[in-house]
């Protein structure tokens, strides 16, 4: 019989994406036994289920797997927290997006991303905390915020990039803009807003991209892009082309990276943190808590490049 020595908790949300991973269930357990692993799945039923899942067991486990999308691997992470358990954490992508595993340059197999758990390479990853709740990569507000969640895959690869979303926007002008004001140790900006995301990723909804040269996700740093509102045609090229060249250095940007923020916004205006739902607040705190969690992956995002700003 083979020496199992390692319990891994498995929790699957059954309606992430096309359900792929609910066919494969057998062949991703029959992966994380070859790594030595005897596994416990467990269903989630309901929204936040996941985090209540893990806070509750975690502490009995010596890894606890997420399989389904980013807003799983968000409960399973913020669970795991919860629960003060020195336990590794494991992502089987199999949502619609998936944003963060791209950026963690997961597989999106569930069946391969299993046996790169097995495998155990086990990293330090950094985490964003967003007032009293945890982000594992973004918290984001504005234009395209929603859609970006919502929208189905097929119809996201034909849309590719924000940009050309915002060039094929017929009434740009319309859309809503958001008062903000943002303190860090670095910089102090404010404005109106279209668009705004506090991240520790290089993908962002499917649709926008952050250079990887300026990520690291594991610097104690969060990355701040906020879109300012175009007023003219030339302000609208600006911002096109800051995020097709990836360099934020437009009037009609406000980038920088930094370990924490203050923003204060309207409590009003919602934000999406990890693809889920966030009420808002008028004083907000953001901020980067380094080396949180233990995550098994095969590499966890870029290298840290020269040109942070």
């Amino acid at each position: 019989m083979r020496g199992y020595k390692k319990k891994a908790l498995i929790i699957l949300n059954p309606k992430a994406g096309q359900k792929k991973a609910n066919r494969l269930l057998t062949d991703i357990i029959s992966e994380l036994q070859k790594g030595g692993y005897i596994c416990t799945p467990v269903v989630t039923t309901a929204s936040k289920e996941g985090e209540d899942i893990a806070a509750s067991l975690a502490k009995d486990y010596d890894t606890v797997i997420a399989v389904g999308g980013d807003g799983t691997f968000n409960e399973v992470v913020s669970g795991v927290i919860k629960s003060g358990a020195e336990v590794s954490i494991g992502y089987i992508p199999a949502g619609s997006t998936n944003d963060f595993a791209a950026a963690l340059k997961l597989s999106s197999s569930p069946v391969s991303a299993a046996k790169a758990i097995a495998a155990g390479n086990i990293r330090k990853l950094d985490v964003g905390s967003f007032n009293d709740r945890i982000f594992t990569y973004v918290a984001s507000f504005g234009a395209f915020t929603e859609a970006s969640y919502t929208t189905p895959q097929e119809l996201k690869n034909a849309l590719g990039h924000l940009a050309y979303i915002i060039e094929g926007t017929k009434d740009i002008w319309s859309i809503k803009s958001y008062k903000l004001k943002v303190e860090t140790d670095k910089k102090t900006f404010e404005g109106d807003y279209i668009f705004g995301a506090v991240s520790n990723s290089t993908s962002l909804g499917g649709l926008l991209k952050i250079n990887p040269n300026i990520v690291d996700m594991n610097d104690g740093l969060l990355e701040l892009l906020f879109i300012k509102k175009p007023e003219n045609l030339n302000d609208l090229g600006q911002i096109i082309t800051a995020l097709n060249t990836m360099k934020y250095n437009s009037p009609m940007i406000d980038f920088c990276s930094t370990h924490k923020a203050v923003i204060y916004a309207d409590k009003k205006m919602n934000w999406t943190l990890d693809g889920e739902r966030a009420e808002g607040k008028e004083i907000i705190e953001v901020k980067n808590i380094k080396d949180k969690i233990d995550i098994i992956a095969s590499s966890v995002g870029a290298k840290k490049g020269k040109e942070r700003k």
